[in-house]
């Protein structure tokens, strides 16, 4: 086992990586109603930390400082043209590890979820970015085995929360056997001393499998905040209502019980065709100093907000409405990956 952990989100923050729409993604469509949600996550995040942006040209990257920074945040953006498929940094981008002294990046292979899009720029974004001096200093190891970001959620002290139908998807392409080789990755890739395992959890209009930061999430070593699902009626039903009996039945590393905090269900959000989007709560970011939630115009946000206000009593939590986002796919937290102190550019 490494003597490197995965951090947890809550640990010390360089930056956060976030890349944005370019002209020729599937985001061009959806430009003026996504651009709001973009700028106000961005704005976020820099009036307390650097934010590393990729964006698609020099002309974009002059256009984005003109917009995001206010007089309070000079410095904070680091733009850096990297081409990317899509937006979602938070499954491409690099994981942090840290043996309490040192931090080291590691860049997974990601595969666009099973190769249902196209992935080959956000695949070399990480070393596009280290290659230009983006991410500081810090070392920065590819590895074969495919796997996002938002399949990985950790407490910090050596316990990972994963959801087995995600990670051991054959549409990864991993080595067989797929449990025995992503068992013993975690183990030595990320430092895991304990991997809590869910069989259930899954969105609809979700693409990634059943990530698990659109399904349960750390807010400490004892305590997970969960989305759940209290209507009887919804096709999520049975499956987040046994989600939830699973994750009673772990204990943290004391060998007790966690402190579970249920999340609120949204009213169901559907696009023009009628499909259902993965409205979640459980997306949320946590940055330096607060939690940013994802907000969809339905009446259930204002609770959300105040039951994470309660998981995180020393943070600020702020809503930002990111009805634009599910209706790709994602949410507020798949958008950003934080990044560890040292990972910015250097002066």
């Amino acid at each position: 086992m490494s003597r490197f952990r995965l951090a947890a989100e809550w640990a010390p923050q360089g930056s956060v990586l976030m890349a944005w729409p370019q002209p020729d993604s599937d985001w061009a469509a959806l430009a003026n109603h996504a651009e709001p949600t973009f700028t106000a996550i961005a704005r976020a995040i820099l009036a307390e930390q650097d934010l590393t942006l990729c964006v698609s040209s020099e002309r974009q990257a002059v256009d984005l400082q003109q917009r995001l920074v206010c007089a309070t945040d000079q410095g904070r953006l680091h733009t850096v043209v990297v081409a990317t498929n899509d937006t979602w940094a938070r499954d491409f981008g690099p994981l942090a590890l840290s043996d309490g002294a040192e931090w080291r990046l590691l860049d997974a292979t990601f595969n666009g979820w099973g190769n249902k899009f196209p992935a080959d720029r956000d695949n070399a974004a990480n070393h596009a970015l280290h290659a230009q001096g983006a991410l500081g200093s810090l070392p920065l190891e590819s590895d074969p085995l495919v796997v996002e970001g938002g399949a990985l959620e950790t407490d910090g002290e050596g316990t990972l929360l994963v959801n087995r139908p995600c990670v051991l998807n054959p549409n990864r392409g991993n080595p067989e056997p797929a449990a025995e080789r992503m068992t013993q990755w975690l183990h030595e890739r990320l430092g895991a001393e304990r991997i809590l395992w869910l069989d259930n959890g899954h969105l609809d209009g979700d693409d990634t499998d059943g990530h698990i930061d659109t399904l349960a999430r750390f807010a400490g070593p004892e305590h997970i905040v969960y989305q759940a699902c209290d209507n009887p009626r919804d096709s999520h039903y049975a499956e987040l209502q046994a989600m939830a009996r699973e994750l009673a039945a772990h204990t943290d590393g004391n060998g007790q019980p966690y402190r579970l905090t249920a999340l609120p269900w949204p009213d169901p959000v559907h696009d023009d065709e009628g499909n259902r989007l993965p409205a979640t709560y459980a997306n949320f970011l946590i940055t330096s100093h607060s939690v940013l939630v994802p907000c969809y115009d339905v009446a259930q946000d204002d609770e959300a907000c105040r039951v994470i206000a309660g998981c995180f009593p020393q943070r600020r939590v702020q809503g930002i409405q990111c009805r634009p986002l599910i209706h790709q796919g994602g949410s507020l937290h798949c958008l950003t990956m934080q990044l560890p102190p040292g990972a910015v550019p250097d002066g």
